[in-house]
């Protein structure tokens, strides 16, 4: 049907008459320039696709009236522009691809019909651990005989005695040699090196280039050597993927985290397509994927499960959402950072009252915050609760376009399209603030310095407040701020060996300091910043302990690029952070293994340990299982408590340590200001860099390009395989849809769970059935890797459902990833007592809190209660994205009506629960669920939208396009 919107259809320019335009503002509609800049975006996409069946017109004027519909739960359809994955979710969208082409082929199809409409990248960036990390430090301080055909002569020793030396370096070397020596050893403050400098190298080290291997920082080589090692068979699997199927692009592992790559490379902020002009707009399957709207592309996470329907020309279903307008004002301090600014907003956010909304900034503060700033604020859209973080497009914008590398053609047309449609702003024009749902402001002068945690990215502490915070949450009751540590345990330390020296360890000692994440590696001004703290320290004799874990894994190869050009590489590599690989690493849980003897001394003391890392999730159990606390800073703080040694400090009164010279140091002495860091900025951060890394993204990994894959357009699956499997999700599925499971009651046996602990995440540990499965299969602990790694593997992710150590069941009444099988009043662990009830025909209910699914956006938070027989789940509220991925699975998500919990309603969880299913079902309706006591309660059926139901009604989202695809 020709669109019924082709009337506005013209030339952006009239010099080039085939590119053209959906003017909106040739509407003719007075509302449109009322519209908020994020649903004008929304109405263009409906504007365009508008064909009477997958977008109607009453869509588009429902959108136009957004003034009054954004509180009437209206549903409209959204085609976003392009899906982005990152590898941990997206292996398991492409395992499903394959399964669908297999499904489709079984059930007399063309499986070649199976491939993304839209465009897709998939980065893969999730796959990378520390594993190494300050190779050079610790090496030089362990015996030589330690190190293959080496005399046994303490590298100690040797350092000591080079002290008196200066590097006057003979021509002994080669001048790579010489490089990599001088860099090593120029922080000892050698004064002179002659023919007993000599001596001593070729006595202790027999040949240079074995002392070149200790000079070269080789974590980055050795972590990535072993991503591929335990990835090999993922990786072969993704670009079989990237040749089978059409429109989809792989970028190799070692590029960067999905979300600096997507804002400096993959972002095109105006689509030039099918030679039409229309605005960026994606999904993600990642929750952060919020990130490019710091840029003015609107963008959100969902399930995996919804961005497969959006890669196979769905429309995402959503109801139109409330906008908040986020009007900042005044200039941030001279020494505030970009962190300190985006955790207070994440608390103040928290406390308004987000969930299910689109945030929008506004304001003249937002002309005073760079787009690396905007970004890392949009970065934490998830856990303040929004589902879009929206900073328009404005003439910062194209200047980033422009330092980032982009074609001057590019940045004329994304300019002349945005303005022709009114969606190109100017913070400081108040002519064009749009309406909103609700206004809120923020003065950035007043934002101070600042933390999160101990457990949730939302819980701010001010720096000045830390020490005090920390010894309160030891005592307080066990919870979001609490450990409940007996007071008598409270000053507790323990000693431990390392390297041969004795060191303590107490509550609150830092053990890992990781300089991670799509948060802040994406920001040159907070990355700088580390840099001159970095640098200022070690110039003032600092250092830090040698078993904190410490590492940096910056967002994309630009930021070493422009780290090494500034001069701060070497000083944050000399107090231990060096570049340990590019990718989402300790912030997801790929944090590595500590130091057993730091392990022994926390575990046999119960200590309060702590993780320190500029990430943008904490929840207890994901950094490390051995860091009970964990806290979100700038990466200058990371530095600042990595070198104190613990968050039990007052920088104000205390120093951060004391130089060889005897002399107390101060953070203040170190702290680079605003302005100094933007100098440098300006100085270093130029397009060449970003022009000269992404030119060769693609090609540049050697190894990816050696990778063999098979060329069939089916893939063909090893059955022996522990990584890819053909899930079970199409096995019974049939041409016609089978309906009499809606006319039965559902019988289901409760698990009463709280919140975010659901999903599959960070190491297998050895003890759990998900390694039983593993050891069953002929592999050893080391061979486990991570659960993400195997999340194309529905044996091992549904065993690793609910497997977190951190999971409280009030079955239970502590924390651990078990829960009471009923029948034989066993304690088992989550999965093993799902057995027993499938074995025995009984479907299973879980009883949840608020928020139930925060912290797991992922599709395997749903994917795996499925594949455990849990057929609904009964919560306070839920998590936005989870709900969606619940319903996408054909889980049924009912929520207690307002006032209703388990504990006003007496349940127990001991009970049996039928949930009466209406023939007709209707959006949001009110079921009874029916108890073997006799009592009936009432819940709502969180199916939203008419197309959530109809998703429902086919047994989830995937039945439901290989129907539709077999009907073509």
């Amino acid at each position: 049907m020709r669109n019924p919107y082709a009337h506005i259809v013209e030339p952006l320019d009239p010099k080039e008459p085939a590119k053209k335009i959906y003017n909106l503002c040739k509407l003719g509609d007075p509302r449109y320039a009322r519209l908020p800049f994020s649903i004008r975006v929304l109405l263009e996409a409906a504007v365009r696709n508008c064909d009477e069946f997958l977008v109607k017109k009453d869509d588009v004027e429902s959108i136009l009236n957004w003034k009054e519909t954004q509180t009437q739960s209206v549903e409209v359809p959204f085609k976003p522009a392009r899906v982005i994955l990152q590898d941990f979710t997206g292996v398991p969208a492409v395992v499903d691809f394959a399964a669908m082409r297999d499904a489709v082929k079984k059930l007399g199809g063309d499986p070649e019909k199976i491939n993304p409409v839209c465009p897709a990248d998939l980065v893969i960036d999730h796959s990378i651990q520390v594993d190494f990390n300050r190779n050079l430090l610790e090496t030089l301080q362990k015996p030589l005989e330690s190190l293959p055909g080496r005399p046994q002569v303490h590298t100690q020793q040797r350092l000591h005695t080079l002290q008196n030396w200066t590097i006057c370096l003979p021509s002994l070397f080669h001048n790579d040699f010489l490089e990599g020596l001088a860099k090593t050893i120029a922080p000892l403050s050698l004064r002179k090196w002659g023919r007993a400098g000599r001596k001593l190298l070729a006595a202790n080290i027999a040949e240079e280039e074995y002392l070149y291997s200790l000079c070269r920082p080789d974590s980055l080589q050795k972590n990535q050597d072993l991503e591929f090692e335990r990835n090999k068979e993922r990786f072969e699997f993704l670009k079989w993927g990237s040749k089978a199927f059409h429109n989809m692009r792989i970028i190799p592992p070692g590029s960067g985290i999905v979300h600096q790559v997507n804002l400096e490379y993959l972002a095109r902020v105006v689509f030039d397509q099918d030679g039409f002009y229309y605005p960026d707009s994606l999904v993600g399957t990642d929750s952060h994927t919020t990130m490019i709207d710091g840029l003015g592309v609107l963008g959100w996470g969902v399930g995996g499960i919804e961005a497969e329907a959006v890669m196979l020309g769905q429309p995402i279903s959503m109801v139109l959402p409330e906008v908040i307008g986020y009007k900042l004002l005044g200039s941030p301090g001279p020494l505030v950072t970009s962190t300190d600014i985006v955790l207070t907003v994440t608390k103040h956010l928290r406390q308004v009252g987000v969930v299910g909304k689109f945030v929008e900034f506004f304001g003249p503060g937002v002309a005073q915050l760079s787009i690396a700033d905007r970004a890392t604020i949009a970065n934490m859209c998830p856990e303040y609760g929004a589902t879009a973080a929206f900073f328009p497009v404005d003439h910062i914008s194209v200047k980033y376009l422009e330092q980032t590398g982009r074609d001057e053609d590019k940045l004329n047309y994304i300019t002349q399209y945005l303005k022709a449609v009114g969606m190109f702003r100017d913070f400081n024009d108040l002519s064009q603030d749009p309406d909103f749902t609700e206004v809120v402001e923020l003065d950035l002068s007043t934002v101070v310095s600042c933390c999160s945690g101990p457990k949730r990215p939302q819980d701010k502490v001010a720096v000045t407040d830390m020490k005090k915070d920390f010894e309160s949450c030891l005592g307080a009751k066990q919870g979001f701020k609490g450990f409940q540590v007996a007071p008598k345990h409270q000053t507790v330390s323990a000693s431990f060996e390392y390297n041969g020296k004795e060191y303590k360890l107490s509550h609150g000692s830092v053990v890992i300091a990781a300089i991670t994440s799509c948060t802040n590696t994406s920001n040159p001004s907070v990355m700088l910043g580390a840099g001159l703290l970095a640098k200022r320290a070690v110039q003032q004799g600092l250092s830090m302990k040698p078993y904190i874990k410490t590492s940096l894994s910056p967002g994309s190869g630009v930021v070493t690029y422009y780290l090494k050009e500034s001069g701060v590489m070497d000083y944050l590599s000399q107090l231990g952070f060096e570049v340990v690989g590019y990718g989402c690493m300790t912030c997801i849980g790929n944090s590595g293994p500590l130091p057993e003897p730091v392990v022994e001394a926390i575990t046999q003391n119960d200590l309060v340990a702590v993780g320190i890392l500029s990430g943008n999730r904490n929840f207890e159990g994901r950094v490390h299982p051995n860091t009970r606390a964990n806290y979100l800073a700038s990466p200058l703080l990371v530095i600042a408590y990595a070198i104190a040694g613990t968050v039990c400090i007052d920088f104000e009164t205390e120093p951060l340590g004391i130089n060889p010279q005897g002399k107390k140091i101060f953070l203040r002495d170190i702290w680079p200001s605003r302005h100094e860091i933007q100098e440098v900025e300006r100085e270093h951060v130029i397009p060449v860099m970003f022009k000269e890394v992404y030119e060769k993204i693609e090609k540049v990994n050697e190894r990816w390009n050696e990778l063999n894959s098979p060329s069939d357009k089916l893939y063909t699956w090893n059955p022996k395989s522990t990584y890819i499997k053909s899930p079970p999700f199409f096995d019974n599925l049939h041409y016609f849809l089978v309906l009499d499971v809606l006319t039965c009651p559902m019988l289901s046996r409760l698990q009463k769970l709280q919140k975010y602990h659901i999903s599959p995440a960070g190491n297998i540990a050895r003890n759990s059935p998900a390694a039983r499965y593993l050891t069953g299969r002929g592999l050893t602990p080391r061979e486990f890797n991570s659960y993400g790694s195997r999340r194309g593997n529905d044996a091992v992710m549904a065993r690793g459902t609910f497997a977190n150590i951190r999971l409280f069941n009030k079955f239970l009444n502590k924390q651990a990833p078990q829960t009471l099988h009923i029948p034989s009043e066993e304690t088992l662990d989550v999965f093993d007592a799902a057995e027993r009830y499938h074995q025995a025909g009984l479907p299973l209910l879980i009883l949840a809190g608020k928020e139930y699914g925060s912290g797991s956006s992922r599709d395997w938070a749903a994917k795996g209660p499925f594949l455990l027989g849990i057929k609904a789940v009964l919560a306070e509220s839920y998590e936005r994205i989870h709900r969606s991925n619940l319903v996408g699975m054909g889980v049924i998500p009912l929520e207690y009506l307002p006032g209703d919990t388990a504990e006003s309603l007496g349940l127990t969880g001991r009970e049996r629960y039928t949930v009466v299913i209406p023939e007709k079902l209707t959006p949001r309706m009110i079921v009874d669920i029916k108890l073997d006591t006799g009592k009936t309660v009432k819940a709502r059926m969180r199916f939203d939208t008419d197309v959530e139901l109809t998703y429902f009604l086919n047994g989830g989202i995937l039945n439901y396009m290989i129907r539709k695809m077999l009907e073509k």
